[in-house]
């Protein structure tokens, strides 16, 4: 039996409120986080992301407190990333509530963070969030919210990760991000392909269809999307029934 597709809302905090940008710029306010996170969870969001999208570049720890609070309203798991470092980090979070964690520019920068992170508290909480932009026709890993290309190729630098103990890995395509013009089936359907754990896609979902697409067409494990969620674009009941319309398995409506 196939697992059932899980459908999540990315909330992306800067100072704690909930942001959203284009190509990951030119943020605007979409609203309180720990607000916006009871009302998905009420809407039938499977999990939650939320990205401290900041952390890294300003070198400021996660927001424990955050965590906590959102930890009091839902009872859906949800994953937190943004400024996490070391064990240390990881486990504030998880003591204040987080299900999960998710890594990417100290990851790209310390590999040996994910086998750490893995050994410690197992597979399953550790999320390898990887930022790919094509340069000169290759995917190319991206640090620090997209601002700093790397070397590493991201086809490559993903099945590291998973060697390493990541338990799922949230590919955003950068030249998709905030587009609305649909996630990179193709790259997505590459690397599902290839490994054996979870892909959360994210990056371009601008209408229901590309939720069907990005299934149908790259059999991801979750899809994940932020603007259209905050703004009201797609509802999570409207979006769930569509898919269950075109025999896509999901989780049953709250």
């Amino acid at each position: 039996m196939s697992l059932a597709k899980r459908i999540i809302p990315c909330l992306d905090v800067k100072d704690g409120r909930t942001v959203k940008g284009v190509n990951f710029v030119d943020l605007r306010d979409a609203g309180d986080p720990v607000e916006l996170a009871w009302n998905y969870s009420n809407q039938g969001a499977d999990e939650l992301v939320f990205l401290d999208i900041t952390a890294t570049h300003e070198r400021r720890k996660t927001m424990v407190e955050l965590v906590k609070a959102v930890a009091r309203q839902i009872n859906i798991p949800f994953t937190i990333g943004g400024g996490i470092n070391e064990i240390a980090d990881a486990d504030a979070l998880l003591n204040a509530g987080a299900d999960k964690i998710s890594i990417n520019s100290a990851a790209v920068r310390n590999p040996a963070l994910i086998d750490e992170l893995a050994k410690a508290f197992g597979v399953q909480f550790v999320v390898v969030a990887v930022d790919t932009r094509h340069v000169d026709g290759k995917n190319i890993v991206h640090l620090n919210g997209g601002r700093i290309p790397t070397e590493k190729e991201t086809f490559d630098w993903i099945l590291e990760a998973e060697d390493r103990g990541a338990g799922e890995i949230l590919l955003t395509s950068m030249d998709h991000d905030g587009t609305k013009g649909g996630f990179d089936n193709q790259f997505l359907k590459q690397v599902n392909d290839a490994v054996h754990i979870p892909v959360i896609a994210s990056g371009g979902a601008g209408k229901v269809q590309d939720f069907v697409d990005v299934f149908e067409k790259a059999n991801v494990d979750a899809a994940l999307a932020a603007s259209v969620f905050h703004y009201g674009e797609i509802l999570i009941p409207d979006l769930k029934e569509v898919l269950k319309q075109n025999h896509i398995e999901i989780r049953n409506l709250s």
